[in-house]
């Protein structure tokens, strides 16, 4: 069975991600951040892209889906460029997978 891929963050950054057919919702506020990550982990998404800057404003639900094997949620960066939260997100996951640090 195939799961749903999901994006959140500012329109402009996400937008072009229907392209790909993937479930877009733009988010502003923490409430609306948090509202997307909720409802798309109640609906079986298997990974949620969320743009970095909207990461920050929902920290705490984030971390409570880290522990689980649905949905992955993967820090992306949006229009306005990288904060390198991402990339340091996936280096600990790697580092904590093979049990020494990578860099």
């Amino acid at each position: 069975m195939a799961h749903k891929i999901g994006v959140i963050g500012d329109k402009y950054s996400v937008m072009p991600f229907k392209l790909f057919g993937f479930d877009v919702r733009y988010g502003m506020s923490a409430r609306q951040i948090r509202d997307s990550i909720e409802q798309m982990a109640d609906n079986d998404y298997g990974v949620i892209f969320i743009t970095e800057q909207a990461s920050e404003q929902v920290t705490e639900t984030i971390d409570r889906y880290k522990s689980k094997m649905k949905p992955a949620i993967i820090l992306i960066p949006s229009h306005d460029g990288t904060k390198g939260i991402g990339k340091k997100a996936v280096q600990e996951n790697v580092e904590k997978a093979i049990g020494q640090n990578i860099l």
